[in-house]
C-alpha cells in the first residue's frame, strides 16, 4: 500500500483540477448572484455574456501576438483581458439600455425578465459564433507547467507525479484577486454600500437618495469584468468553444442557488461544491485504489461512478435537491 503516491494521484486529477474549476464557477456564479440581488432576476444571459468576453479577449489577443506583443511566460490574454472588459461592459450596458430598462420601468414581474433574457442569450450566442465562429479555440500561450510530472518526480523520487498547469495557477491567483477587490468595493465604498442597501432594501434606498441608475449601471459593468474574467480563465485551462459556455450555465446556477443566491459568499462556496462534486463523481478511482490496495486487490474497472459525459447531471441534481430541501441555500441566500 502506497498512501502518498495515492495523495499525489488524487491531487493531480481531483484536487488541483477541482481548485481550478472551483474558481472559474465561482467568480461566475458571483455575476449571476449580483444580478439576482440587485436587479431581481436570474440573468439566463450570463454564458454567452462570459462567451462574449473570451471571445473579445481572443480576437485582442491574436491582435497583439501579430503586432509581436507577449507576456512572457504568462498567457497574452491576460494583456487582453482589460480591453475586453471594457468591450463586455458596453455590450451590457447597451443590452440593459435597449431592452431591460424598458421592463424595469413597466414593474414587471421577475418571471418576464427571466424570458427575456433567454431572448438576449440566444442573440448573443448567434452574435459570438458570428464573430467568432464555432471550432475549438485553444488561445493560450507562454510556459504550460508551474510544475510538470517529470520534474516532481525528480523532486520527490515517488512513483506518481504532478503536474500543475500556468493556467490553473493563475486561475486561483486572478480570482482570489477579483474576489478581495469585489469585497473591498462592496464593503468599503460609497457607490458598493449603496448597491448592498439598494439590495436589502430597495423602497428604503430610494428614500435615501440612492441614484437607482447609478447602482443599475455599476452593478452590470462589475458583472461584465466579473463573467469576462471567468469566461477567459475556463478558457485558458480548456478551450474556447461558443457552445460550450451556453452549456456553463447550468453549473454557473446551480453554484449561486447552492449557495443562496443573493450572497456573495454563497457564490464563492457554491462554485467549490459543484465543482469537486463534479470532478469526483466522475473521476475513475482505479489508480488511488491500486495504490492504496493490498497486492492482488487492484479493481479491474475504472471505479467511477458516472462517466465524464454525464458531469452536468451532478450539477442538475444537486442544484433540484437543494431547491427542494433548502431553497435558501447553504448559505442562507434569497429563496428562489
Amino acid at each position: 500500500m502506497d498512501f502518498i503516491n495515492a495523495f499525489v494521484a488524487l491531487a493531480n486529477y481531483v484536487i488541483v483540477p477541482g481548485l481550478a474549476y472551483g474558481a472559474q464557477l465561482a467568480l461566475g456564479a458571483l455575476g449571476v448572484t449580483l444580478i439576482y440581488g440587485i436587479l431581481r432576476f436570474s440573468n439566463f444571459a450570463h454564458g454567452d455574456t462570459m462567451a462574449f468576453g473570451t471571445a473579445m479577449t481572443i480576437l485582442i489577443t491574436n491582435g497583439l501576438l501579430a503586432l509581436g506583443i507577449t507576456f512572457g511566460p504568462l498567457p497574452t490574454a491576460l494583456l487582453a483581458l482589460p480591453f475586453a472588459i471594457m468591450l463586455t461592459c458596453v455590450l451590457v450596458l447597451v443590452t440593459d439600455r435597449v431592452v431591460y430598462r424598458f421592463y424595469r420601468e413597466q414593474k414587471a414581474a421577475p418571471v418576464i425578465l427571466v424570458i427575456v433574457s433567454m431572448g438576449v442569450m440566444f442573440i448573443m450566442n448567434g452574435i459570438v459564433r458570428f464573430i467568432i465562429g464555432v471550432r475549438d479555440i485553444n488561445f493560450a500561450d507562454g510556459e504550460r507547467f508551474i510544475m510538470s510530472v517529470k520534474t516532481f518526480k525528480e523532486m520527490t523520487g515517488l512513483e506518481e507525479g504532478l503536474a500543475i498547469k500556468t493556467t490553473q495557477g493563475i486561475t486561483v491567483v486572478v480570482a482570489m484577486i477579483a474576489v478581495a477587490l469585489l469585497f473591498w468595493f462592496l464593503n468599503k465604498t460609497r457607490t458598493g454600500k449603496s448597491m448592498r442597501a439598494f439590495s436589502d432594501n430597495e423602497d428604503l434606498a430610494l428614500l435615501s437618495g440612492i441614484n437607482p441608475e447609478k447602482v443599475v449601471m455599476v452593478t452590470w459593468m462589475i458583472v461584465a469584468a466579473l463573467a469576462t474574467t471567468a469566461g477567459v480563465l475556463y478558457g485558458l485551462d480548456k478551450s474556447f468553444k461558443a457552445f460550450t459556455y451556453f452549456q456553463l450555465l447550468l453549473p454557473i446556477f446551480a453554484s449561486a442557488v447552492v449557495g443562496g443566491l443573493g450572497n456573495p459568499l454563497g457564490a464563492i462556496g457554491g462554485g467549490f461544491v459543484i465543482a469537486f462534486s463534479e470532478v469526483t463523481i466522475t473521476y475513475a478511482f482505479k489508480k488511488v485504489i491500486g495504490y492504496m490496495a493490498p497486492n492482488g486487490w487492484e479493481p479491474d474497472s475504472l471505479v467511477q461512478l458516472l462517466s465524464t459525459d454525464y458531469k452536468f447531471a451532478v450539477s442538475f441534481a444537486i442544484l433540484i435537491i437543494v431547491l427542494l430541501f433548502k431553497p435558501t441555500g447553504l448559505f442562507k441566500g434569497q429563496s428562489v
